[in-house]
């Protein structure tokens, strides 16, 4: 697996200062000024920022507009690593807001690199035991009615680092970047099986990848015609090219590595293929020394992105616990919380309507005394599912790599308010 680099992003922090407070005028008026805000305002120097940061706002012209819109200079969320031809790029949790992954900051798994691909020349082929092999074109494939849903994707190897070489210093991205959560466009698989017309001895078909790689994955029918799609977009726009233009395989809920990007082609056959992405690679060691093969669907799991490694609690008082839970089966049906390390837990705010395999939030005000804590989460989905503890994981499943890791992550809060990753 890819090592972890030592420059992870890290979320800057700027300090209010007196002259901060003037400019805002009134802004403050009504704020609850806390003892380490009134000795800010009272101490704290004006930083050395940039000219363009020292400018009045209100006093100077802005920019113009782009044919592109940027964000702030102020916010920097990047993916990492980078310059990744045959591994991973990591989602930054926790400098995200809400559940829908913006499209330039969704996590990337890549076997030989990025494929530059024409959309007009692309197609996709559906064959082997169907009644009519049809080639379509990209053209060919927006005329059919389109859906849209949103799906969370994430790698069956998600949360291996954690499991097989956990660090102190490992933020939410390094722990379990390799998921994000899409609205995604385009056509019912359904639709287009229906087109072709499937042979009743077709119970597998083979997808495989247009990118140098060449990547096959085995997937049963029965999921092709339940609620898999063929997608061209995401976010309301089109795919990006690292998550597949112009055409990607979505299967909700099951391992991402089944997404087969850069989709070109699809085989009806009566058994799986054994490929290389099914025998040597995404098949689960167990402990008496078998593997667990076609474990696709992802489980429950839950991880907390705020207050979490490199955040920093500057005081006493209450912070909202943060983050995000998801299960392969269904929907969540509960979020538990502990700031003590399991000694207790306490019911998470789930969003009013939870949405089904997509990513969703949870939310629970925990009031820090200023002393040593350990925060946990523990996701509970709607088929009963409980995301499990870190030994009954290892007796479950042994010490071998983490496919399918979802044990319960902790977070090691300071005295000093400096977070930690505990596992």
């Amino acid at each position: 697996m890819d090592t972890v680099p030592d420059d992870e992003p890290q979320r800057s922090t700027q300090k209010i200062t007196r002259r901060a407070v003037v400019r805002s005028g009134g802004l403050l008026a009504g704020a609850v000024l806390t003892p380490s805000l009134m000795r800010a305002v009272a101490q704290e120097p004006l930083p050395a920022t940039s000219a363009a940061a020292q400018t009045d706002p209100t006093r100077t012209p802005g920019a113009p507009s782009d044919s592109l819109g940027t964000r702030s200079p102020f916010e920097t969320p990047r993916l990492t690593p980078v310059g990744v031809t045959s591994g991973s790029s990591w989602t930054p949790h926790h400098l995200l807001h809400g559940t829908v992954t913006p499209a330039d900051l969704h996590f990337h798994r890549h076997h030989n690199g990025i494929p530059s691909i024409d959309p007009t020349t692309h197609t996709l082929t559906i064959h082997g035991l169907v009644e009519r092999p049809l080639v379509f074109t990209m053209a060919e494939l927006q005329r059919f009615p389109s859906v849209t849903r949103t799906h969370f994707i994430e790698c069956s190897g998600n949360g291996g680092r954690a499991y097989n070489n956990p660090r102190p210093d490992m933020s939410p991205q390094v722990v379990d970047g390799l998921t994000s959560n899409t609205e995604w466009t385009g056509v019912t698989l359904a639709t287009l099986l229906r087109t072709v017309g499937v042979k009743d001895s077709a119970t597998w078909a083979l997808a495989e990848g247009g990118d140098a790689a060449v990547m096959t994955r085995s997937v049963p029918v029965r999921k092709l015609l339940d609620d898999a799609l063929i997608v061209y977009a995401q976010n309301g726009e089109a795919l990006r090219p690292a998550n597949g233009y112009p055409i990607r395989l979505l299967l909700p809920g099951w391992e991402g590595n089944m997404c087969v990007k850069w989709l070109r082609r699809l085989e009806l056959m009566d058994a799986p293929a054994m490929s290389r992405e099914e025998t040597s690679k995404y098949t689960d060691p167990m402990p008496n020394g078998t593997s667990r093969q076609f474990s696709f669907v992802m489980d429950v799991k839950s991880l907390i992105t705020s207050p979490t490694q490199p955040h920093h609690l500057p005081e006493p008082g209450w912070y909202p616990i943060r983050g995000i839970a998801w299960t392969g089966s269904g929907n969540i049906a509960r979020v538990d919380v502990s700031p003590d390390g399991g000694r207790s837990w306490h019911a998470a705010t789930l969003p009013p309507l939870v949405p089904r395999l997509a990513h969703t939030r949870f939310e629970y005000l925990w009031k820090w005394d200023g002393k040593p804590a350990r925060l946990m989460s523990r996701a509970v989905d709607s088929t009963g599912a409980v995301q499990p503890t870190l030994d009954a994981f290892r007796k479950a499943r042994g010490t071998a790599p983490g496919y399918h890791y979802n044990a319960i992550r902790t977070w090691d809060v300071a005295g000093d308010g400096s977070i930690t990753f505990g596992g």
